[in-house]
Order: structure tokens, then C-alpha cells, then sequence
């Protein structure tokens, strides 16, 4: 039950990274936007197939976590549900239409979708998926390699804790 809780706060914390390129805090609903920067932000998040790119990657990362974990093979249907209900492009598209309409201009939305619909930008489009799970294998092998660091970092402080959380 622990890995499965742990799968399911490991999907919900990486799914929303694959289509949300910026790193600002979650927009305030009470910022008001145009329907010219609502269309600018749709448009945008069309032409970079955003709804594809976080199917493909909720696919990916759940194929990963059965394949790292394949006693959690018998509740893959039910993890789909969920990701589908909660993390779907459908659950998800109104936040980021937002979210986007909140950090960029109407202007800078338009500039975006002209450059995702050269062919660079068609080929940045294809890369970033792959991109982006090759960066957080690199995250997770560094993690893993230097893990012991952490360990025994975590292992001194609590030789200074008294019980109750108080420094000896």
C-alpha cells in the first residue's frame, strides 16, 4: 500500500511538468484574462499537441513505475482511472489555459505559437517529451548515486535529536 501511495504522489507531482514549461506559482483566479489572451493560450497549448505530450508522458511514467515496481502490475487499472480522471488533458485543460494566459501576454502567446509552428519549433515539440524523461533520469541515477550522502547526513542529525525533535 506504501508504494502505491508513493506511485501515486510520484505521478501527480510529474504529470503536470510535461506540459507546463514554466516554473511561477500557481496563478491567482483572481487575475482576470481576455478572451483574445484565452483563445492566444489555447492556440498555443494546440500547436505545441500538449494534450498528446501529457498522454504519452502519464503513459511513460506509469509504464516506468510498474516496470521499477511489477507487484503494482494488479492495480494498473485502477491507476489509470485515476489518471484519467484527475491528470487527462480533458481534467486538465481549463488550469492550463489559464496558467498560461496568466504568465504571457496575448502578444507572447502569439509569438510562441508562430515559433512552435516552425520547424524548429515542430521539432522541439517531438524532442521535449524525450527530453524530459532522459533529464529526469539523469535526476534520479544522480539521486540515486549520491543517496548515502543523504543517508548519513539524516543519520547524524538524528544522533543529535532527543526524543521529541529537541537538538542535544
Amino acid at each position: 500500500m506504501k508504494k502505491l501511495l508513493l506511485l501515486a504522489a510520484g505521478l501527480a507531482l510529474a504529470a503536470p511538468a510535461a506540459t507546463a514549461q514554466t516554473t511561477a506559482a500557481t496563478p491567482s483566479a483572481a487575475t482576470p484574462i481576455s478572451a483574445g489572451q484565452r483563445k492566444a493560450a489555447e492556440d498555443l497549448l494546440a500547436a505545441t499537441d500538449s494534450e498528446k505530450n501529457l498522454t504519452a508522458t502519464i503513459d511513460r511514467m506509469l509504464a516506468s513505475q510498474l516496470e521499477q515496481n511489477p507487484g503494482m502490475k494488479v492495480v494498473e487499472p485502477e491507476m489509470r482511472a485515476y489518471l484519467t480522471k484527475y491528470m487527462s488533458w480533458q481534467s486538465m485543460k481549463e488550469d492550463m489555459v489559464q496558467l498560461y494566459a496568466r504568465e504571457f501576454t496575448e502578444k507572447e502567446l502569439k509569438e510562441l505559437t508562430k515559433f512552435y509552428q516552425t520547424p524548429t519549433g515542430r521539432k522541439t515539440i517531438t524532442k521535449m517529451p524525450q527530453l524530459m524523461a532522459a533529464g529526469m533520469e539523469i535526476g534520479q541515477k544522480r539521486m540515486q548515486e549520491h543517496l548515502p550522502e543523504l543517508q548519513q547526513a539524516i543519520a547524524e542529525k538524528m544522533k543529535t535529536q532527543a526524543p521529541g525533535g529537541e537538538v542535544k
